[in-house]
């Protein structure tokens, strides 16, 4: 049976605290939901930002660019400026940035892709509603007009995302030299009790993927990309910063996979159902699941800190 993650308490919270400089934080279910502020989570990160540590806040969402990430933060209570926010979508006009690309984007998703992209001074088409108008649906094969210099196709989250959006994100990538890129592959949004399930960018990418026929280049976690860019910029010590995340198969393992400190919260996707099944398959991937510390929420960080410290 795998380790299970330590839970952080009073005996060795001087030593995690000690055991790290940097903090990359998950938003959705970690800091926030929605709207609303979990637990103590603006003061457990402005505590650690008050520590010296340099926090950044490291986001799949793509569906806001850096600006209106630090607005969000500032109307909750966090510290945050443009520099300290890596989205998704910053990421991926950053990689086409850094390879000069100079064609035009085809874009599923939203003014957090395209505002990033024009940062950037990258040309984009095809982020606003295309609904199916044509009945039936064979006839969009003679009213679709692809156009010319598209060399790139990103795909994100896009609640209006349809057939004919698939059609031509797979037309376009007939073309082999047409890059394919996801912002992230998450499979859903947490929505705490709702009942509800909210799809993620995982379903609309892999519905493009399907027809392509071909996998795309992620950006978001867990791919090692976010981290490039982050330690690239900031001149990060894997071994000195801490990730900290809600959704294991993107946080934690982002965060093993660049060999960061670990700290798993079950304030949004995980449970400690999931934690103890991992631990105790046999299965070797689903140990890479488990990370080095668990919380049931980060404002618990806090509370530790003000009770053996202040």
């Amino acid at each position: 049976m795998a380790r299970l993650p330590k839970r952080i308490d009073r005996e060795c919270l001087k030593k995690f605290l000690d055991s790290f400089d940097n903090v990359l934080t998950d938003c959705d279910g970690v800091l926030w939901t929605g709207d609303k502020i979990i637990g103590q989570a603006n003061e457990a990160l402005n505590k650690l930002h008050a520590l010296g540590k340099k926090v950044f806040y490291v986001t799949n969402n793509s569906t806001k660019s850096r600006d209106e990430y630090v607005e969000k933060c500032k109307n909750l209570g966090f510290i945050a400026e443009k520099e300290s926010i890596v989205s998704s979508s910053y990421v991926s006009a950053q990689y086409l940035s850094q390879m000069k690309f100079d064609k035009k984007v085809y874009v599923i998703g939203t003014s957090g892709i395209t505002k990033e992209l024009d940062e950037v001074g990258i040309s984009y088409i095809g982020a606003e509603p295309d609904p199916l108008v044509e009945n039936p649906v064979f006839r969009l094969k003679d009213t679709v007009q692809l156009e010319p210099d598209v060399g790139a196709v990103i795909v994100g989250f896009d609640g209006h995302f349809s057939f004919p959006k698939i059609m031509k994100a797979a037309s376009y990538l007939e073309n082999k030299d047409c890059l394919f890129i996801a912002t992230n592959t998450d499979e859903r949004f947490p929505l705490g009790k709702s009942g509800l399930v909210f799809p993620g960018t995982g379903c609309l990418v892999k519905a493009v993927e399907t027809v392509a026929e071909r996998p795309p280049v992620i950006m978001g976690k867990p791919s090692g990309n976010m981290f490039s860019v982050i330690s690239t910029s900031n001149n990060l010590e894997p071994s000195r910063t801490l990730m900290i995340g809600d959704r294991c198969n993107t946080d934690i393992l982002f965060g093993k996979n660049c060999g960061l400190i670990t700290l798993v919260v079950l304030s949004g996707v995980t449970e400690m159902a999931h934690l103890e099944a991992w631990a105790a398959s046999d299965d070797k991937e689903q140990h890479k699941l488990l990370a080095d510390y668990y919380l049931p929420e980060i404002g618990d960080i806090f509370k530790l800190i003000h009770e053996n410290y202040e």
